[in-house]
């Protein structure tokens, strides 16, 4: 994610993704840079900046590169001033959707006692967002056959829309939908018994 905050007249330069960084970029009067930043869950891409001087790789976290300075010249930027700088940029930035997947005992809609447990931090988590944008959908392995199959699928994303209802029935948009054994997590053959793609994936937005 490319963003950058406008203070002078400076060009912002081509800037490109290799991985789903965050990358921040700052134009001003006295210095222009880019910083690189971690995700949220500490993942980090890297990203390559070209200017005039050359490319420029960060890999790092916090590593930045001035824009008008030596290419493959990187520096570190406090957490302070990515604040004082990147704060407000930051901070009006739309949260990342959040993916959560449940599973099931197979041939049938009743979620394991382990995605069972995982349901109160679904819902904090949709709480926590206002306005929430919930996407349920549902699959199955490919044990039986299709029609079977999308009918089950079908049944396990209501099951679980049904639990957020009961525990939230201002939950916000929820969208339901089935996909039967067409979207398979774990590729297998036709008749096979594979627990993780007995799920509903849940997306929190």
């Amino acid at each position: 994610m490319a963003k950058h905050n406008k203070t002078g007249t400076a060009a912002f330069p081509s800037l490109r993704a290799i991985c789903l960084p965050l990358a921040l970029g700052l134009s001003g009067c006295s210095q222009s840079y880019v910083v690189l930043l971690a995700e949220d869950d500490g993942s980090l891409g890297k990203v390559e900046v070209t200017t005039q001087q050359g490319t420029t790789l960060l890999e790092n976290n916090r590593d930045a590169v001035n824009f008008k300075g030596e290419a493959g010249k990187t520096f570190a930027v406090s957490e302070q001033r990515i604040k004082e700088d990147f704060g407000a940029a930051m901070a009006a930035s739309p949260e990342k959707p959040r993916p959560f997947y449940l599973y099931f005992e197979g041939g049938t809609a009743t979620l394991t006692a382990e995605s069972m447990a995982d349901i109160p931090e679904i819902i904090a988590e949709i709480k926590r967002r206002p306005a929430a944008d919930i996407s349920i959908i549902g699959h199955t392995d490919t044990v039986g056959d299709e029609q079977t199959n999308a009918r089950l699928s079908l049944e396990r994303a209501k099951s679980v829309a049904a639990l957020f209802a009961e525990a939230m029935p201002d939950a916000g948009k929820v969208t339901v939908d089935s996909h039967g054994e067409k979207n398979l997590l774990i590729a297998t053959p036709d008749n096979t018994d594979e627990p993780k793609n007995r799920r509903v994936e849940v997306t929190v937005r």
